[in-house]
Protein backbone atom coordinates (compact mmCIF):
# COMPACT_ATOMS: atom_id res chain seq x y z
CA UNK A 1 0.00 0.00 0.00
CA UNK A 2 0.82 3.27 -0.92
CA UNK A 3 1.46 6.29 1.40
CA UNK A 4 -1.17 8.29 -0.59
CA UNK A 5 -3.92 4.62 -0.05
CA UNK A 6 -3.35 4.68 3.68
CA UNK A 7 -4.50 8.04 4.38
CA UNK A 8 -8.04 6.21 3.78
CA UNK A 9 -9.57 5.88 7.43
CA UNK A 10 -11.51 2.67 5.63
CA UNK A 11 -8.05 1.14 5.37
CA UNK A 12 -7.15 1.14 9.50
CA UNK A 13 -7.14 -1.63 11.77
CA UNK A 14 -10.71 -1.34 13.14
CA UNK A 15 -12.00 -0.62 9.49
CA UNK A 16 -15.67 -1.86 8.94
CA UNK A 17 -14.11 -3.46 5.66
CA UNK A 18 -12.91 -6.80 5.43
CA UNK A 19 -9.85 -7.57 3.59
CA UNK A 20 -10.66 -8.16 0.01
CA UNK A 21 -13.03 -5.04 0.44
CA UNK A 22 -10.08 -2.91 1.67
CA UNK A 23 -7.74 -4.23 -1.54
CA UNK A 24 -10.38 -2.75 -3.81
CA UNK A 25 -10.44 0.53 -2.18
CA UNK A 26 -6.42 0.49 -2.47
CA UNK A 27 -6.46 -0.64 -6.28
CA UNK A 28 -9.30 1.77 -6.94
CA UNK A 29 -7.17 4.75 -5.04
CA UNK A 30 -4.09 4.26 -7.21
CA UNK A 31 -5.65 4.41 -10.59
CA UNK A 32 -7.11 7.33 -9.76
CA UNK A 33 -4.33 8.96 -8.44
CA UNK A 34 -2.67 8.55 -11.98
CA UNK A 35 -5.67 10.33 -13.38
CA UNK A 36 -5.64 13.51 -11.59
CA UNK A 37 -1.90 13.57 -12.24
CA UNK A 38 -2.93 13.62 -16.09
CA UNK A 39 -5.34 16.65 -15.69
CA UNK A 40 -4.85 19.51 -18.17
CA UNK A 41 -2.94 22.54 -16.57
CA UNK A 42 -4.27 25.89 -16.18
CA UNK A 43 -1.93 27.58 -18.95
CA UNK A 44 -4.50 29.97 -20.85
CA UNK A 45 -3.71 27.66 -23.91
CA UNK A 46 -3.18 24.21 -22.47
CA UNK A 47 -3.51 22.23 -25.40
CA UNK A 48 -4.58 19.20 -24.00
CA UNK A 49 -7.48 21.64 -21.74
CA UNK A 50 -8.50 22.86 -25.53
CA UNK A 51 -9.11 19.15 -26.60
CA UNK A 52 -11.73 18.67 -24.00
CA UNK A 53 -13.35 21.54 -24.42
CA UNK A 54 -13.64 21.88 -28.45
CA UNK A 55 -14.85 17.64 -27.71
CA UNK A 56 -17.42 19.03 -25.09
CA UNK A 57 -19.88 20.68 -27.81
CA UNK A 58 -20.73 17.68 -29.87
CA UNK A 59 -21.40 16.01 -26.53
CA UNK A 60 -23.38 18.57 -24.97
CA UNK A 61 -25.45 18.98 -28.36
CA UNK A 62 -26.12 15.06 -28.43
CA UNK A 63 -27.66 14.98 -24.77
CA UNK A 64 -31.09 13.97 -26.20
CA UNK A 65 -29.76 11.16 -27.64
CA UNK A 66 -27.87 9.93 -24.66
CA UNK A 67 -31.07 10.39 -22.40
CA UNK A 68 -33.22 7.99 -25.17
CA UNK A 69 -30.58 5.59 -25.40
CA UNK A 70 -29.61 5.41 -21.52
CA UNK A 71 -33.82 5.29 -20.76
CA UNK A 72 -33.96 2.26 -23.31
CA UNK A 73 -30.96 0.57 -21.88
CA UNK A 74 -32.16 -0.02 -18.43
CA UNK A 75 -36.02 -1.05 -19.58
CA UNK A 76 -35.67 -4.02 -18.01
CA UNK A 77 -33.47 -2.99 -15.19
CA UNK A 78 -35.24 -0.25 -14.47
CA UNK A 79 -38.26 -2.77 -13.74
CA UNK A 80 -36.60 -4.63 -11.59
CA UNK A 81 -35.36 -2.20 -9.32
CA UNK A 82 -38.42 -0.02 -9.23
CA UNK A 83 -40.25 -3.12 -7.73
CA UNK A 84 -37.95 -4.07 -5.31
CA UNK A 85 -37.96 -0.30 -4.17
CA UNK A 86 -41.76 0.09 -4.16
CA UNK A 87 -41.86 -3.19 -2.32
CA UNK A 88 -41.04 -1.76 0.54
CA UNK A 89 -39.12 -2.31 3.89
CA UNK A 90 -36.79 0.70 3.00
CA UNK A 91 -36.64 3.33 5.44
CA UNK A 92 -34.08 6.09 3.85
CA UNK A 93 -32.08 6.69 0.75
CA UNK A 94 -28.42 7.85 0.53
CA UNK A 95 -27.77 9.00 -2.69
CA UNK A 96 -23.78 9.31 -3.23
CA UNK A 97 -21.32 11.07 -5.14
CA UNK A 98 -18.74 13.93 -5.83
CA UNK A 99 -18.58 16.35 -7.95
CA UNK A 100 -20.68 16.54 -10.42
CA UNK A 101 -22.38 13.51 -9.54
CA UNK A 102 -23.10 14.79 -6.25
CA UNK A 103 -24.79 18.07 -8.47
CA UNK A 104 -27.31 15.27 -10.25
CA UNK A 105 -28.36 13.74 -6.51
CA UNK A 106 -29.39 16.81 -5.78
CA UNK A 107 -30.87 17.13 -8.82
CA UNK A 108 -33.05 13.63 -8.36
CA UNK A 109 -33.56 13.98 -4.46
CA UNK A 110 -37.14 15.82 -4.63
CA UNK A 111 -38.47 13.44 -7.61
CA UNK A 112 -36.80 10.59 -5.89
CA UNK A 113 -38.82 11.64 -2.11
CA UNK A 114 -42.07 12.18 -3.44
CA UNK A 115 -42.13 9.23 -5.79
CA UNK A 116 -40.72 6.89 -3.18
CA UNK A 117 -42.08 8.54 0.24
CA UNK A 118 -38.70 7.88 1.37
CA UNK A 119 -36.10 10.52 2.90
CA UNK A 120 -33.57 10.83 0.37
CA UNK A 121 -30.41 12.16 1.33
CA UNK A 122 -27.42 13.38 -1.15
CA UNK A 123 -24.27 12.94 0.23
CA UNK A 124 -20.60 13.61 -0.66
CA UNK A 125 -18.79 10.17 -0.81
CA UNK A 126 -16.49 10.67 1.36
CA UNK A 127 -18.90 11.94 4.33
CA UNK A 128 -20.73 9.16 3.97
CA UNK A 129 -18.10 6.99 3.96
CA UNK A 130 -16.09 7.95 6.91
CA UNK A 131 -18.88 10.04 8.92
CA UNK A 132 -22.72 8.59 8.03
CA UNK A 133 -21.66 4.91 7.89
CA UNK A 134 -23.20 4.57 11.45
CA UNK A 135 -26.57 5.67 9.93
CA UNK A 136 -26.84 3.19 7.32
CA UNK A 137 -29.03 -0.14 7.88
CA UNK A 138 -30.10 -3.69 6.27
CA UNK A 139 -33.21 -1.30 5.92
CA UNK A 140 -31.13 1.30 3.98
CA UNK A 141 -30.61 2.21 0.06
CA UNK A 142 -27.32 3.33 -0.99
CA UNK A 143 -27.46 4.85 -4.87
CA UNK A 144 -23.82 5.87 -5.46
CA UNK A 145 -22.87 7.11 -8.80
CA UNK A 146 -19.32 7.54 -10.43
CA UNK A 147 -19.16 8.26 -14.60
CA UNK A 148 -16.24 6.01 -14.78
CA UNK A 149 -17.22 3.66 -11.86
CA UNK A 150 -13.94 3.74 -10.33
CA UNK A 151 -13.82 6.86 -7.82
CA UNK A 152 -12.30 5.98 -4.93
CA UNK A 153 -14.77 7.44 -2.21
CA UNK A 154 -17.41 6.66 -3.97
CA UNK A 155 -16.33 3.06 -3.98
CA UNK A 156 -15.15 3.31 -0.63
CA UNK A 157 -19.17 4.85 0.34
CA UNK A 158 -20.57 1.62 -1.48
CA UNK A 159 -18.53 -1.16 -0.11
CA UNK A 160 -19.54 0.40 3.30
CA UNK A 161 -23.54 -0.19 2.28
CA UNK A 162 -22.39 -3.68 1.18
CA UNK A 163 -20.71 -4.54 4.56
CA UNK A 164 -24.23 -4.01 6.22
CA UNK A 165 -26.16 -5.73 4.12
CA UNK A 166 -28.03 -2.49 2.36
CA UNK A 167 -29.55 -2.41 -1.17
CA UNK A 168 -27.08 -1.31 -3.25
CA UNK A 169 -27.75 0.74 -6.53
CA UNK A 170 -24.98 1.50 -8.91
CA UNK A 171 -25.08 4.13 -11.72
CA UNK A 172 -22.10 4.21 -13.92
CA UNK A 173 -21.00 4.51 -17.57
CA UNK A 174 -18.76 1.64 -17.56
CA UNK A 175 -19.29 -2.13 -17.72
CA UNK A 176 -17.41 -4.29 -15.69
CA UNK A 177 -16.19 -1.17 -13.47
CA UNK A 178 -15.67 -1.80 -9.79
CA UNK A 179 -18.84 0.20 -8.61
CA UNK A 180 -20.65 -1.94 -11.27
CA UNK A 181 -19.33 -5.71 -9.76
CA UNK A 182 -19.76 -4.90 -6.12
CA UNK A 183 -23.40 -3.44 -6.63
CA UNK A 184 -25.91 -5.39 -5.97
CA UNK A 185 -27.62 -3.47 -9.40
CA UNK A 186 -26.43 -1.30 -11.94
CA UNK A 187 -28.22 0.64 -14.12
CA UNK A 188 -25.96 1.54 -17.16
CA UNK A 189 -25.58 4.97 -18.61
CA UNK A 190 -25.10 5.23 -22.27
CA UNK A 191 -22.93 8.03 -22.61
CA UNK A 192 -19.69 9.77 -23.83
CA UNK A 193 -16.95 11.41 -21.81
CA UNK A 194 -14.37 12.35 -24.45
CA UNK A 195 -15.05 16.21 -23.28
CA UNK A 196 -15.82 17.99 -20.03
CA UNK A 197 -18.68 15.59 -18.80
CA UNK A 198 -22.52 16.62 -20.11
CA UNK A 199 -24.19 14.17 -21.45
CA UNK A 200 -23.00 11.69 -18.70
CA UNK A 201 -24.52 13.61 -15.71
CA UNK A 202 -27.39 14.78 -17.57
CA UNK A 203 -28.36 11.32 -18.54
CA UNK A 204 -27.68 9.88 -15.14
CA UNK A 205 -30.10 12.56 -14.01
CA UNK A 206 -32.76 11.27 -16.36
CA UNK A 207 -32.20 8.07 -15.14
CA UNK A 208 -33.06 8.97 -11.67
CA UNK A 209 -36.03 10.37 -12.50
CA UNK A 210 -37.11 7.44 -15.11
CA UNK A 211 -36.63 5.72 -11.68
CA UNK A 212 -38.61 7.64 -9.24
CA UNK A 213 -41.29 7.55 -12.01
CA UNK A 214 -41.60 4.19 -12.31
CA UNK A 215 -41.40 3.38 -8.60
CA UNK A 216 -43.73 6.00 -7.92
CA UNK A 217 -46.37 3.99 -10.67
CA UNK A 218 -45.85 1.19 -9.09
CA UNK A 219 -46.53 2.18 -5.62
CA UNK A 220 -49.79 4.06 -7.33
CA UNK A 221 -48.13 7.44 -5.77
CA UNK A 222 -50.21 10.43 -6.73
CA UNK A 223 -49.05 11.77 -10.07
CA UNK A 224 -46.58 9.37 -10.54
CA UNK A 225 -48.27 8.46 -13.94
CA UNK A 226 -48.03 12.44 -14.49
CA UNK A 227 -44.69 12.96 -14.17
CA UNK A 228 -43.58 9.87 -16.18
CA UNK A 229 -45.92 11.41 -19.04
CA UNK A 230 -43.98 14.56 -18.88
CA UNK A 231 -40.61 13.21 -18.56
CA UNK A 232 -41.10 11.33 -21.97
CA UNK A 233 -41.39 15.35 -23.37
CA UNK A 234 -37.89 16.06 -21.57
CA UNK A 235 -35.06 14.98 -24.62
CA UNK A 236 -36.78 17.36 -26.97
CA UNK A 237 -36.90 20.30 -24.72
CA UNK A 238 -33.58 19.72 -23.91
CA UNK A 239 -32.76 20.36 -27.70
CA UNK A 240 -35.02 23.23 -28.17
CA UNK A 241 -32.81 24.60 -25.21
CA UNK A 242 -29.39 23.84 -26.72
CA UNK A 243 -30.73 25.52 -30.18
CA UNK A 244 -32.42 28.29 -28.52
CA UNK A 245 -30.05 30.11 -26.15
CA UNK A 246 -26.29 28.99 -27.77
CA UNK A 247 -25.72 32.32 -29.51
CA UNK A 248 -27.19 34.14 -26.69
CA UNK A 249 -24.69 32.37 -23.86
CA UNK A 250 -21.96 32.41 -26.11
CA UNK A 251 -22.61 36.26 -26.37
CA UNK A 252 -22.45 36.69 -22.70
CA UNK A 253 -19.45 34.33 -22.20
CA UNK A 254 -17.85 36.86 -24.66
CA UNK A 255 -18.28 39.64 -22.55
CA UNK A 256 -17.37 38.61 -19.56
CA UNK A 257 -14.25 36.80 -21.23
CA UNK A 258 -11.67 39.13 -18.96
CA UNK A 259 -13.39 38.16 -15.49
CA UNK A 260 -11.26 35.99 -13.04
CA UNK A 261 -14.38 35.00 -10.61
CA UNK A 262 -17.70 33.57 -12.06
CA UNK A 263 -20.56 33.09 -9.66
CA UNK A 264 -23.30 30.57 -9.64
CA UNK A 265 -26.70 30.71 -7.21
CA UNK A 266 -29.62 29.04 -7.13
CA UNK A 267 -32.04 27.13 -4.22
CA UNK A 268 -34.51 23.99 -4.09
CA UNK A 269 -33.89 21.39 -6.95
CA UNK A 270 -31.80 23.64 -9.48
CA UNK A 271 -28.90 23.85 -6.96
CA UNK A 272 -27.70 21.47 -8.95
CA UNK A 273 -27.33 23.55 -11.89
CA UNK A 274 -25.88 25.97 -10.16
CA UNK A 275 -22.86 23.73 -9.10
CA UNK A 276 -22.57 22.04 -12.24
CA UNK A 277 -22.75 26.09 -13.81
CA UNK A 278 -19.28 26.34 -11.70
CA UNK A 279 -17.56 23.03 -12.34
CA UNK A 280 -18.09 23.46 -16.14
CA UNK A 281 -15.94 26.86 -16.12
CA UNK A 282 -13.38 25.12 -13.21
CA UNK A 283 -13.12 22.65 -15.59
CA UNK A 284 -13.20 24.65 -19.29
CA UNK A 285 -10.41 27.30 -18.24
CA UNK A 286 -8.04 28.70 -15.70
CA UNK A 287 -10.00 30.86 -13.55
CA UNK A 288 -12.27 30.79 -10.59
CA UNK A 289 -16.24 29.52 -10.09
CA UNK A 290 -18.06 29.09 -7.31
CA UNK A 291 -21.49 27.87 -6.39
CA UNK A 292 -23.67 29.78 -3.13
CA UNK A 293 -26.94 28.70 -2.42
CA UNK A 294 -29.86 32.32 -2.91
CA UNK A 295 -30.15 32.05 0.69
CA UNK A 296 -26.76 31.81 1.97
CA UNK A 297 -25.60 34.71 -0.44
CA UNK A 298 -27.33 37.39 2.02
CA UNK A 299 -24.91 36.16 5.31
CA UNK A 300 -22.01 37.34 3.35
CA UNK A 301 -20.63 40.28 0.99
CA UNK A 302 -20.63 37.47 -1.50
CA UNK A 303 -19.73 39.50 -4.87
CA UNK A 304 -17.40 41.77 -6.29
CA UNK A 305 -17.67 44.43 -8.19
CA UNK A 306 -17.55 43.25 -11.71
CA UNK A 307 -17.93 39.48 -11.23
CA UNK A 308 -20.80 38.34 -13.09
CA UNK A 309 -23.65 36.20 -11.46
CA UNK A 310 -25.76 33.50 -12.55
CA UNK A 311 -28.96 32.73 -10.92
CA UNK A 312 -31.06 29.59 -11.78
CA UNK A 313 -34.39 30.09 -10.81
CA UNK A 314 -37.29 28.23 -12.23
CA UNK A 315 -40.63 29.64 -11.93
CA UNK A 316 -41.48 28.61 -7.72
CA UNK A 317 -40.48 29.28 -4.11
CA UNK A 318 -37.06 30.24 -4.85
CA UNK A 319 -37.86 33.30 -7.12
CA UNK A 320 -38.66 36.21 -4.67
CA UNK A 321 -35.15 35.39 -2.66
CA UNK A 322 -33.79 34.70 -5.85
CA UNK A 323 -34.64 38.28 -7.22
CA UNK A 324 -33.04 39.60 -3.98
CA UNK A 325 -29.80 38.15 -4.76
CA UNK A 326 -30.01 39.48 -8.17
CA UNK A 327 -30.90 42.84 -6.59
CA UNK A 328 -27.82 42.42 -4.25
CA UNK A 329 -25.56 41.51 -6.92
CA UNK A 330 -26.35 44.95 -8.85
CA UNK A 331 -25.96 46.63 -5.43
CA UNK A 332 -22.05 45.25 -4.91
CA UNK A 333 -21.36 46.16 -8.76
CA UNK A 334 -21.29 42.84 -10.42
CA UNK A 335 -23.51 41.62 -13.07
CA UNK A 336 -27.05 39.37 -12.95
CA UNK A 337 -27.37 37.09 -15.62
CA UNK A 338 -30.74 34.97 -14.74
CA UNK A 339 -32.15 31.62 -16.27
CA UNK A 340 -35.27 30.89 -15.48
CA UNK A 341 -39.16 30.04 -16.75
CA UNK A 342 -40.31 31.07 -20.09
CA UNK A 343 -43.15 33.91 -18.89
CA UNK A 344 -41.64 34.60 -15.42
CA UNK A 345 -40.63 38.31 -15.25
CA UNK A 346 -39.57 38.51 -11.69
CA UNK A 347 -35.80 39.02 -13.61
CA UNK A 348 -37.11 41.78 -16.39
CA UNK A 349 -35.95 44.77 -14.89
CA UNK A 350 -32.90 43.57 -12.54
CA UNK A 351 -30.94 41.13 -15.03
CA UNK A 352 -28.46 42.27 -17.88
CA UNK A 353 -30.01 39.22 -20.09
CA UNK A 354 -32.97 36.56 -18.97
CA UNK A 355 -32.72 32.91 -20.41
CA UNK A 356 -35.82 31.83 -20.68
CA UNK A 357 -36.30 27.44 -20.05
CA UNK A 358 -39.55 25.73 -21.65
CA UNK A 359 -42.47 25.57 -18.40
CA UNK A 360 -42.05 21.98 -17.24
CA UNK A 361 -43.00 20.92 -13.79
CA UNK A 362 -39.85 21.82 -11.11
CA UNK A 363 -39.51 18.55 -9.91
CA UNK A 364 -38.06 18.04 -13.00
CA UNK A 365 -36.49 21.59 -14.08
CA UNK A 366 -33.23 20.29 -12.95
CA UNK A 367 -32.80 18.01 -15.84
CA UNK A 368 -33.59 21.43 -18.21
CA UNK A 369 -31.40 23.77 -16.09
CA UNK A 370 -28.38 21.57 -16.30
CA UNK A 371 -28.03 22.53 -19.98
CA UNK A 372 -27.58 26.41 -19.80
CA UNK A 373 -25.25 25.41 -16.61
CA UNK A 374 -23.13 23.23 -19.11
CA UNK A 375 -23.41 26.22 -21.89
CA UNK A 376 -22.26 28.80 -20.01
CA UNK A 377 -19.14 26.39 -19.00
CA UNK A 378 -18.80 25.34 -22.22
CA UNK A 379 -18.91 28.62 -23.99
CA UNK A 380 -16.27 30.85 -21.07
CA UNK A 381 -13.89 28.32 -21.87
CA UNK A 382 -14.16 28.95 -25.54
CA UNK A 383 -13.93 32.79 -25.10
CA UNK A 384 -11.11 32.43 -22.96
CA UNK A 385 -9.01 30.81 -25.44
CA UNK A 386 -10.02 33.10 -27.92
CA UNK A 387 -8.60 35.79 -25.65
CA UNK A 388 -5.46 34.31 -24.84
CA UNK A 389 -4.93 34.09 -28.60
CA UNK A 390 -5.82 37.48 -29.16
CA UNK A 391 -3.25 38.66 -26.49
CA UNK A 392 -0.74 36.86 -27.62
CA UNK A 393 -1.04 37.75 -31.33
CA UNK A 394 -1.43 41.52 -30.25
Amino acid sequence: MTAATLQSPLLASDSPLDERQKSVVVRVSEAERAGILALPTDDPLDPKRRARVEATRGEMFGQATAITATWLRNETELSVVSDRLASGGFDRVFLVGAGDSLAVMIGARMALELMLGLPCEPVQSLDFAYYQRHLVTDRSVVIALSSSGETTRTVEALLVAQNVGALTIALTNTVGSTLDVESENTLLISATRVGWPTQSSSAALALLLRLAAQTGVARGTAGAAELSAELAQMPALIERVLEDNDAAIAAIARAEAQRTMFLFSAGGPSWAAAIIGAAKVKETSPDHALEIQVEEYHHYNSQKPGEPLFVFAPTGPSVPRAVDTGRDALRYGGQLYAITTVGETAFTDIAATVIELPAVAEVLSPLLFVVPAQMIGYHVGMAKFAAAEAELNA
